[in-house]
Protein backbone atom coordinates (compact mmCIF):
# COMPACT_ATOMS: atom_id res chain seq x y z
CA UNK A 1 0.00 0.00 0.00
CA UNK A 2 1.01 3.69 0.69
CA UNK A 3 0.97 5.15 3.71
CA UNK A 4 2.40 8.52 4.32
CA UNK A 5 3.41 8.85 0.66
CA UNK A 6 1.46 11.17 -1.94
CA UNK A 7 -0.93 8.34 -3.70
CA UNK A 8 -2.06 8.78 -0.16
CA UNK A 9 -3.10 12.33 -0.07
CA UNK A 10 -4.33 12.24 -3.53
CA UNK A 11 -6.50 9.15 -2.76
CA UNK A 12 -7.98 10.99 0.17
CA UNK A 13 -8.45 14.18 -1.79
CA UNK A 14 -10.87 12.11 -4.57
CA UNK A 15 -12.73 10.91 -1.07
CA UNK A 16 -11.39 7.56 -1.91
CA UNK A 17 -9.66 6.07 0.89
CA UNK A 18 -12.22 3.53 1.90
CA UNK A 19 -12.19 1.79 -1.45
CA UNK A 20 -8.54 1.98 -1.45
CA UNK A 21 -7.29 -1.46 -0.47
CA UNK A 22 -10.48 -2.83 -2.15
CA UNK A 23 -8.82 -1.94 -5.79
CA UNK A 24 -5.18 -2.53 -4.38
CA UNK A 25 -4.27 0.98 -4.83
CA UNK A 26 -0.54 1.48 -4.83
CA UNK A 27 2.75 3.89 -4.72
CA UNK A 28 5.68 3.51 -6.90
CA UNK A 29 7.98 4.80 -4.83
CA UNK A 30 11.13 3.12 -6.11
CA UNK A 31 11.36 1.45 -9.43
CA UNK A 32 13.63 -1.90 -10.86
CA UNK A 33 16.03 -0.86 -13.56
CA UNK A 34 13.89 -0.47 -16.74
CA UNK A 35 10.05 1.02 -14.93
CA UNK A 36 11.81 4.51 -13.76
CA UNK A 37 9.14 6.12 -15.30
CA UNK A 38 6.82 4.76 -12.73
CA UNK A 39 8.41 6.37 -9.60
CA UNK A 40 5.75 8.96 -7.83
CA UNK A 41 3.36 7.57 -9.98
CA UNK A 42 -0.28 6.23 -8.04
CA UNK A 43 -0.27 2.50 -9.15
CA UNK A 44 -4.08 1.06 -10.28
CA UNK A 45 -4.26 -2.41 -10.85
CA UNK A 46 -7.08 -3.71 -13.33
CA UNK A 47 -7.97 -6.96 -10.73
CA UNK A 48 -9.15 -10.09 -12.49
CA UNK A 49 -12.27 -11.35 -10.46
CA UNK A 50 -10.74 -14.63 -9.41
CA UNK A 51 -8.00 -13.05 -8.00
CA UNK A 52 -5.29 -15.29 -6.84
CA UNK A 53 -1.59 -15.26 -7.39
CA UNK A 54 -2.07 -13.81 -10.68
CA UNK A 55 -5.15 -11.75 -10.28
CA UNK A 56 -3.74 -8.05 -11.83
CA UNK A 57 -4.63 -8.19 -15.80
CA UNK A 58 -2.59 -4.96 -15.58
CA UNK A 59 -1.71 -1.81 -13.95
CA UNK A 60 -2.13 1.99 -15.08
CA UNK A 61 -0.13 5.00 -13.33
CA UNK A 62 -1.30 7.97 -12.44
CA UNK A 63 1.06 10.70 -11.65
CA UNK A 64 0.20 12.51 -8.28
CA UNK A 65 3.88 13.78 -7.27
CA UNK A 66 2.86 17.07 -9.01
CA UNK A 67 0.78 18.62 -6.44
CA UNK A 68 1.65 16.81 -3.25
CA UNK A 69 3.47 18.56 -0.28
CA UNK A 70 4.51 18.09 2.99
CA UNK A 71 3.36 20.25 5.56
CA UNK A 72 5.36 21.02 8.75
CA UNK A 73 4.74 17.41 10.12
CA UNK A 74 6.21 15.58 6.99
CA UNK A 75 2.87 14.84 6.41
CA UNK A 76 2.12 14.81 2.49
CA UNK A 77 -1.08 17.22 1.12
CA UNK A 78 -2.97 17.44 -2.01
CA UNK A 79 -2.58 21.16 -3.54
CA UNK A 80 -6.65 21.51 -4.89
CA UNK A 81 -6.95 23.86 -7.01
CA UNK A 82 -3.06 23.92 -8.67
CA UNK A 83 -2.75 23.29 -11.86
CA UNK A 84 -1.39 20.18 -13.11
CA UNK A 85 2.13 19.92 -14.28
CA UNK A 86 3.36 16.59 -15.74
CA UNK A 87 6.83 17.41 -16.99
CA UNK A 88 7.84 14.48 -19.71
CA UNK A 89 4.86 12.25 -19.34
CA UNK A 90 1.34 12.49 -19.39
CA UNK A 91 -1.03 12.19 -16.85
CA UNK A 92 -1.41 8.64 -16.89
CA UNK A 93 0.80 5.95 -17.82
CA UNK A 94 0.19 2.78 -19.44
CA UNK A 95 2.73 -0.35 -19.63
CA UNK A 96 4.14 -0.53 -23.49
CA UNK A 97 2.26 -2.55 -25.46
CA UNK A 98 -0.84 -2.95 -23.28
CA UNK A 99 -4.66 -3.57 -24.74
CA UNK A 100 -7.54 -1.30 -23.72
CA UNK A 101 -9.55 -2.83 -20.64
CA UNK A 102 -12.53 -2.61 -18.97
CA UNK A 103 -11.80 -1.68 -15.29
CA UNK A 104 -13.41 -3.40 -11.98
CA UNK A 105 -14.95 -5.97 -14.31
CA UNK A 106 -15.64 -8.19 -11.06
CA UNK A 107 -18.90 -5.42 -10.94
CA UNK A 108 -20.01 -7.54 -14.06
CA UNK A 109 -20.40 -10.78 -11.98
CA UNK A 110 -22.11 -9.90 -9.00
CA UNK A 111 -25.96 -10.07 -8.84
CA UNK A 112 -27.63 -7.00 -9.98
CA UNK A 113 -30.88 -5.32 -11.75
CA UNK A 114 -28.54 -2.55 -12.81
CA UNK A 115 -25.27 -1.12 -13.86
CA UNK A 116 -23.51 2.15 -14.12
CA UNK A 117 -20.78 2.54 -16.72
CA UNK A 118 -18.46 5.54 -16.94
CA UNK A 119 -14.91 6.93 -18.13
CA UNK A 120 -12.11 6.67 -16.14
CA UNK A 121 -10.91 4.29 -12.77
CA UNK A 122 -11.84 6.87 -10.48
CA UNK A 123 -15.29 7.58 -11.44
CA UNK A 124 -16.05 3.63 -11.35
CA UNK A 125 -14.17 3.82 -7.88
CA UNK A 126 -16.86 6.49 -6.64
CA UNK A 127 -19.89 4.91 -7.80
CA UNK A 128 -18.75 1.59 -5.77
CA UNK A 129 -17.88 4.23 -2.55
CA UNK A 130 -21.86 5.36 -3.05
CA UNK A 131 -22.62 1.57 -3.18
CA UNK A 132 -23.27 1.01 -6.83
CA UNK A 133 -21.65 -1.24 -9.13
CA UNK A 134 -19.76 0.15 -11.69
CA UNK A 135 -17.28 -0.57 -14.43
CA UNK A 136 -15.24 2.14 -16.30
CA UNK A 137 -14.06 2.19 -20.16
CA UNK A 138 -10.41 3.64 -20.04
CA UNK A 139 -11.49 6.33 -22.84
CA UNK A 140 -13.51 7.03 -25.29
CA UNK A 141 -11.39 5.63 -27.59
CA UNK A 142 -10.80 2.65 -26.84
CA UNK A 143 -13.65 0.62 -26.76
CA UNK A 144 -13.96 -2.96 -28.02
CA UNK A 145 -16.91 -4.31 -29.50
CA UNK A 146 -16.46 -7.73 -27.74
CA UNK A 147 -17.46 -6.04 -24.46
CA UNK A 148 -20.85 -5.08 -25.51
CA UNK A 149 -22.16 -8.46 -24.85
CA UNK A 150 -20.84 -7.98 -20.84
CA UNK A 151 -24.29 -5.86 -20.53
CA UNK A 152 -26.53 -8.12 -21.74
CA UNK A 153 -28.99 -9.41 -19.28
CA UNK A 154 -29.17 -6.02 -16.82
CA UNK A 155 -32.67 -4.19 -16.69
CA UNK A 156 -30.37 -0.57 -17.53
CA UNK A 157 -27.34 0.21 -17.86
CA UNK A 158 -26.22 3.60 -16.95
CA UNK A 159 -24.29 4.79 -19.29
CA UNK A 160 -22.75 8.27 -17.42
CA UNK A 161 -22.16 11.16 -19.61
CA UNK A 162 -19.76 14.31 -18.22
CA UNK A 163 -19.09 16.47 -21.25
CA UNK A 164 -19.69 16.60 -25.05
CA UNK A 165 -17.20 14.44 -26.04
CA UNK A 166 -18.35 11.71 -23.24
CA UNK A 167 -21.90 12.10 -24.40
CA UNK A 168 -21.12 10.95 -28.17
CA UNK A 169 -19.39 7.62 -26.76
CA UNK A 170 -22.16 7.31 -24.34
CA UNK A 171 -24.48 7.64 -26.86
CA UNK A 172 -22.81 5.18 -29.47
CA UNK A 173 -22.74 2.76 -26.58
CA UNK A 174 -26.34 3.26 -26.52
CA UNK A 175 -27.39 2.44 -29.53
CA UNK A 176 -25.50 -1.11 -29.23
CA UNK A 177 -27.51 -2.26 -25.64
CA UNK A 178 -31.13 -1.98 -25.61
CA UNK A 179 -30.82 -1.29 -21.84
CA UNK A 180 -28.64 1.15 -21.83
CA UNK A 181 -30.18 4.55 -20.67
CA UNK A 182 -27.48 8.10 -21.00
CA UNK A 183 -27.52 10.21 -17.91
CA UNK A 184 -25.80 13.58 -18.15
CA UNK A 185 -23.75 14.79 -15.39
CA UNK A 186 -25.05 18.22 -13.74
CA UNK A 187 -23.26 21.28 -13.38
CA UNK A 188 -20.13 20.18 -15.68
CA UNK A 189 -19.39 17.99 -12.89
CA UNK A 190 -17.87 14.44 -13.19
CA UNK A 191 -18.66 11.17 -10.83
CA UNK A 192 -15.92 12.07 -8.43
CA UNK A 193 -16.51 15.54 -8.07
CA UNK A 194 -20.35 15.03 -7.54
CA UNK A 195 -19.58 12.91 -4.89
CA UNK A 196 -17.37 15.56 -3.19
CA UNK A 197 -19.25 18.46 -4.02
CA UNK A 198 -22.96 17.16 -2.98
CA UNK A 199 -22.49 13.63 -1.79
CA UNK A 200 -22.97 10.23 -2.40
CA UNK A 201 -27.56 10.59 -2.13
CA UNK A 202 -26.99 13.58 -5.06
CA UNK A 203 -24.58 11.27 -6.65
CA UNK A 204 -27.16 8.32 -6.52
CA UNK A 205 -30.15 10.28 -7.17
CA UNK A 206 -28.45 10.84 -10.85
CA UNK A 207 -29.42 7.42 -11.92
CA UNK A 208 -32.79 7.45 -9.55
CA UNK A 209 -31.58 5.41 -6.16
Amino acid sequence: MYPGSPAEAYVAARGLSAVAAQFGLGYVGSAIPGHERYRNHLAIPYLRPAGGEDGAATVRFRCVDDRCVKDADGIYLFLKGEKERHEGHGKYQTLPGDVPRMFNTSALIRSSPYLVMVEGEFDAMTWELAGVPAVGSPGTGTWRDYWTPAFRGYEVVYLIAEDAAGLTFMDERAAEMPNGRVIQMADDLDSNSTLLTHGADVLRGRIGL
